[in-house]
């Protein structure tokens, strides 16, 4: 199976510094001088689309703007690319979701992937008036899902769960295509729900031996459920012409930030619920003197940030080589982002996907749009980075 690649719009701000945020964590405010307007992140959107990524990614939290009506937005700026629009099941009901997704679909053309987040912090998820315990979130969340993919279907969908309950939910107009659902979680319930439901399983940048475990985790718990599931990554990336470069670019980011900003984002992430959370903290211990965790695989995002903490480091080919490597495990998807965002699709665009489409690995899902606009020359790509 082709590679396919999605982006990542950052509705928290952009910046040449990581912006960081999320799982306990407030918005790092240095260097956040993008802030996510509609017309800048519809500028990275189209450099997305021009570059051959397939969709974008964007968040969902108290710290960033609403994923659903941003990219409703900037969907009206785009033509094909499409979007995996994170949200939350316990703060809109089943069958209000399942409507929203049916009407995005036709407003978008099919332009709709849905990133299903139970949430892995209590404090935020009470915030929004939700006071469910984690295990009990993730069991709505399987509810949820039973409801929306029965609406999707056409049925008329009863249901008295344990967290939900509907009666007589029918959708006027189902949407077509179906959107693709697209989950992720470490916890034993957590791989439950995504082998009895969703259609691809994320997880955050791990070395591999980790992420082929977790790959034979899901897949065994899919086939007892008689379904068979795709694989994902989340990953930031940093490539450059040259490894020197790239590394020199990654000590730059982590330069921004002293040692009394890590250690309170530290001190938050690590009262974080989330497995996938802490198998993040656990890959860099807190401490700067070992990041690189694996050949070109780099932690010390997860030094300033919350969420996916790990970035692929290195020359173009250097990165291509461990895109492949993921590859063979059984990633088929790659959910990629850098700082600043739209710069950093560009150096991946036009350094990274030529090789991999060389190695017959990838190729332009827009074929005729890429033969019609040549690459775009940017001052910051050497004369090398194709």
């Amino acid at each position: 199976m082709a590679l396919t690649f999605h982006w990542f719009l950052p509705t928290n701000g952009d910046s040449r510094h990581v912006v960081g945020g999320g799982h306990g964590t407030p918005a790092t405010a240095s260097g956040r001088d993008r802030p996510p307007t509609v017309a800048y992140l519809s500028q990275i959107a189209r450099a997305a689309e021009d570059l051959g990524f397939v969709g974008a990614l964007t968040p969902t939290g108290a710290w960033c703007e609403d994923a659903w009506l941003t990219t409703a937005m900037v969907s009206q700026n785009t033509e094909r690319l499409k979007f995996l629009v994170a949200f939350r099941p316990g703060f809109v009901s089943p069958t209000l979701a399942a409507q929203m997704a049916s009407t995005f679909q036709r407003q978008t053309g099919g332009r709709l992937l849905l990133n299903v987040v139970t949430g892995g912090e209590s404090h935020e998820q009470r915030a929004y008036g939700d006071f469910l315990d984690k295990d009990d979130r993730y069991r709505r969340t399987g509810e949820f899902l039973q409801i929306v993919r029965g609406l999707w279907e056409g049925r008329t969908v009863d249901l008295v769960g344990e967290h939900l309950q509907v009666e007589d939910a029918k959708l006027a107009r189902v949407p077509d295509p179906v959107p693709e659902v697209y989950f992720g979680g470490s916890s034993p319930i957590a791989g439950e729900i995504a082998a009895r439901h969703v259609d691809v399983y994320l997880t955050w940048g791990e070395p591999p031996a980790a992420v082929a475990e977790k790959i034979a985790w899901i897949r065994a718990l899919a086939e007892k459920e008689g379904r068979t599931v795709r694989f994902g990554i989340r990953l930031h990336v940093i490539t450059r012409d040259t490894g020197e470069q790239a590394w020199a670019e990654a000590r730059r980011l982590l330069a921004g930030f002293d040692t009394e900003t890590v250690r309170a984002v530290q001190s938050g992430l690590a009262r974080s619920e989330s497995e996938g959370q802490q198998r993040m903290l656990a890959l860099h211990g807190g401490s700067s003197d070992e990041l690189e965790i694996y050949p070109n695989l780099w932690a010390g995002i997860g030094l300033v940030r919350g969420g996916a903490g790990t970035a692929l480091v290195g020359s173009h080919d250097e990165v291509a080589d461990r895109i492949a490597e993921y590859h063979r495990l059984g990633i088929d998807e790659f959910v990629l982002s850098g700082y600043p965002h739209l710069e950093e699709a560009y150096w991946f665009g036009e350094g990274v996907l030529p090789r991999l489409e060389a190695r017959g690995l990838w190729t332009h899902p827009f074929p005729d749009a890429s033969a019609a606009a040549p690459a775009a020359q940017i001052p910051f790509a050497g004369a090398g980075s194709r």
